[in-house]
């Protein structure tokens, strides 16, 4: 721990921060002991979350101003009230710093955070059949695998990236496939409920 904090003090020396106030917001975020140096936290758990959320904002802030920053967060449909809320103090941010946020989400979430002039939302579609196969290619290093598994393969994950990458690694992990020096050959005929319909069918088969 006493390492940590030293780290942890060089780093926001580098970007100018008062060390008396944010050393305790970032040693209880990060649940490291505060050394007797520093008088601990005496403000209630809302403030101490706005603090420390102002606190990395600063941070990045500042690391925006030496260069530019390429933020990236994926998955936003399962993002907790908090980072929520970092989020949107970032946004109303954007047009004054140097910092590209690129956020992933599914389209049944809502960024609270829509109509901003400075925001472009990117709809994707499902991937093509072109586009589903060259991922199973590349999941497969390049070896062929038989027609009749990227049929089923491409059939069952309609163009959901995750579910073609998920699917493949299984079937090639299951025992259907021999690997040789240039292809994978199916071992005998494909079971017809061998590819599973489902991601979660197919994580689960992975983890069994």
């Amino acid at each position: 721990p006493p390492q940590k904090i030293s780290k942890l003090e060089g780093f926001l020396v580098q970007y100018g921060l008062q060390l008396a106030e944010a050393v305790p917001l970032l040693a209880a975020l990060l649940s490291l002991p505060l050394p007797a140096a520093y008088a601990p936290l005496t403000i209630s758990p809302e403030q101490q979350k706005h603090k420390t959320l102002r606190a990395l904002l600063t941070i990045l802030r500042r690391i925006a101003a030496q260069q530019p920053v390429l933020f990236v967060m994926e998955d936003l449909h399962w993002v907790d009230p908090t980072t929520l809320e970092f989020l949107t103090l970032l946004v109303d941010h954007g047009p004054t710093v140097r910092i590209l946020a690129l956020l992933t989400f599914r389209p049944d979430f809502s960024p609270p955070w829509t109509g901003r002039s400075h925001l472009t939302q990117v709809t994707l579609p499902r991937l093509p059949r072109r586009h589903a196969t060259e991922m199973m290619d590349r999941v497969a290093h390049g070896k062929v695998l038989p027609p009749e598994v990227v049929a089923q393969v491409v059939a069952k994950t309609d163009g959901v990236p995750l579910f073609v990458e998920e699917l493949t690694k299984m079937v090639l992990e299951s025992g259907l496939l021999q690997e040789q020096e240039d292809r994978y050959v199916l071992t005998g005929p494909l079971p017809p409920l061998a590819i599973p319909s489902t991601l979660h069918d197919s994580l689960m088969a992975r983890l069994d």
